[in-house]
Order: structure tokens, then C-alpha cells, then sequence
């Protein structure tokens, strides 16, 4: 399953005020919680980048280096683009579905897109059906 910050913030945050509650009960100063507090709060936020970038396996660059694919990432592939009203559906996708694409275009299939970013295979094939029939208008 795909990564969701504002859910691990949330469980983080309730986490952490049953922490400091026990902790002021047990008569520790404010300011060790505050420190506590601000220290945790990096920690989750190294996790939460750390889980933002797992996507990007060692492996997978090397398959797109062999297959010769000029465009490898959402970056490049918006660069690409010539036509405005097409680039303007494209930055309003979100940027998991144009991740999506990006693999699908390198030639990776479901499945390896699936292992890769946690979202299940048909809701793959879903936004990218939904990516196209908005493209259609375009071409």
C-alpha cells in the first residue's frame, strides 16, 4: 500500500500525546517534553521522506538505462512537452499517476508499477485509462 502522510502523521500525533501526558504525570519538566517533542517530530519526518523515496529501487534505474529510455522521470517528461493545453492536463495530474505513466512508458508492467509504489495493479490501470481518456481530448 502507497505510502499516506497525513495518516502516519495523524497516529504520530496521537502517539504523542499519550507520551507526554504519561510523561507529565510522572512529574518531568516541560521543557524535556518540548525537546522530546521536537526531536521525535525530525525522526518522523527523516521516516516519512525515507518513505516517499523507497520507490526508488536500485534495480530499476539500471532497466531504463538498458532499455534507452531518454524520459525516466515526471521532471523530464513535463519538459517534454510542447503542446500547452496538454502540459496543462499534465501538471494538474497528480504526480503518483504521472509516476505511473512514466514506468508504464519506460515498459515496465503492472505488476513491477504494483511492487513499486504500493498501489494495487487495476488502480493503476484505472488512473492511467482515466489519464488517457483526458488526453484523447488533445490529440
Amino acid at each position: 500500500m502507497a505510502y499516506n502522510h497525513r495518516k502516519a502523521e495523524l497516529e504520530w500525533l496521537r502517539w504523542k500525546e499519550q507520551e507526554e501526558k504519561q510523561l507529565r504525570e510522572l512529574g518531568v519538566d516541560e521543557d524535556a517534553i518540548q525537546r522530546l517533542h521536537t526531536y521525535d517530530w525530525k525522526q518522523f519526518n527523516k521516516e516519512r521522506q525515507y518513505q516517499q523515496r523507497w520507490r526508488d529501487k536500485p534495480g530499476m534505474i539500471e532497466k531504463q538505462y538498458e532499455q534507452g529510455i531518454s524520459v525516466y522521470t515526471v521532471e523530464m517528461l513535463l519538459d517534454e512537452i510542447e503542446n500547452m493545453q496538454l502540459w496543462e492536463v499534465l501538471k494538474k495530474t497528480d504526480k503518483l499517476t504521472l509516476e505511473m505513466l512514466v514506468m508504464r512508458m519506460q515498459g515496465f508492467s503492472g505488476r513491477d508499477i504494483s511492487r513499486s509504489t504500493g498501489v494495487p495493479e487495476l488502480a493503476i490501470n484505472n488512473r492511467i485509462a482515466r489519464l488517457r481518456k483526458k488526453l484523447k481530448k488533445f490529440l
